[in-house]
């Protein structure tokens, strides 16, 4: 069966797989060069050599060429101090250009033949000329890369409302949809001040538990929903997920918490079939 190796380009990105060819024992924090369609890289090892189901892989891998040497890491260390400097000319030129942009990061290759230049901006933006201005002034080859604001938290960093560093930057490789129903899944507030990151999305953390509380909420009636309580027949006005308790007002005006499991939707069987508040599917 074909091996491949897990690697990362950068610290907390998405992991891509190469054949390890003759490199087989290959430890996780190493760093070898690879090939690429842009070229060669000097990528770390993330995940050791595995079997996989010849299924499995997309199409033929990428060979994993060599180890790093020592002067691969000191050509490495050079072109990485030379990143802020360029930054900033790429800064200056981008205004000079009257180019609508923001440049987040500047990156060379290991060995010096291309910059990266990562930006962002809010409508296309024709840079053209301001690649051609930049490869006669850097004499490497130039390659801008559009990111979207979720790409720029992860790159910048940061702390989110929970006082800890950003999940995108700390730990999470790729970023999952996220939506507006899974803020109300978990009754928080949809004051988009309360439920969007540093970036201006939506939470990313807003995913984490999502799918608990969707089944949490099956075994639950709905808000609004008549029910029957020992007390009597009231109406459901607030529902604690994690609890299962639910609040049941009266037309008296009166209001009494009750567990999920003491109450009967009105019109219905006494079961909740199986233990479940929506309708049972159509014959």
């Amino acid at each position: 069966m074909p091996q491949v190796v897990g690697v990362q380009f950068q610290p907390v990105t998405k992991i891509y797989y190469f054949d390890p060819g003759d490199y087989t024992d290959l430890l996780p924090g190493e760093w070898v060069i690879v090939d690429t369609a842009r070229g060669r890289e000097m990528v770390q090892v993330v995940h050791p050599a595995k079997e996989v189901d010849p299924e499995e892989l997309g199409g033929e891998l990428k060979p994993v060429l060599r180890r790093a040497t020592l002067r691969d890491h000191e050509q490495r260390a050079y072109w990485s101090s030379l990143e802020d400097k360029a930054m900033q000319v790429v800064k200056r030129k981008a205004v000079e250009h009257g180019l609508k942009m923001k440049v987040v990061r500047c990156r060379y290759a290991f060995n010096g033949r291309r910059l990266v230049v990562e930006y962002t901006a809010e409508k296309r933006v024709d840079f053209r000329a301001l690649v051609k201005d930049l490869a006669q002034h850097f004499a490497t080859r130039i390659e801008m890369r559009q990111i979207g604001v979720r790409d720029q938290a992860k790159l910048v960093g940061g702390y989110g409302k929970c006082g800890r560093a950003l999940c995108c930057a700390s730990f999470l490789r790729e970023f999952h949809s996220v939506s507006i129903k899974m803020a109300k899944n978990q009754n928080l507030p949809l004051n988009p001040a309360d439920i969007s990151g540093s970036c201006g999305r939506l939470l990313c953390s807003l995913a984490y538990e999502n799918a608990m509380y969707a089944e949490a909420r099956k075994h639950l009636p709905k808000l609004g929903q008549l029910v029957e309580t020992p007390e009597g027949v009231g109406h459901v006005r607030q529902i604690n997920i994690l609890m299962e308790q639910v609040t049941v007002e009266f037309p008296t005006g009166s209001r009494l918490q009750w567990p999920a499991s003491s109450l009967h939707p009105i019109g219905r069987p006494e079961e909740r079939y199986g233990g479940y508040w929506d309708d049972p599917p159509a014959n």
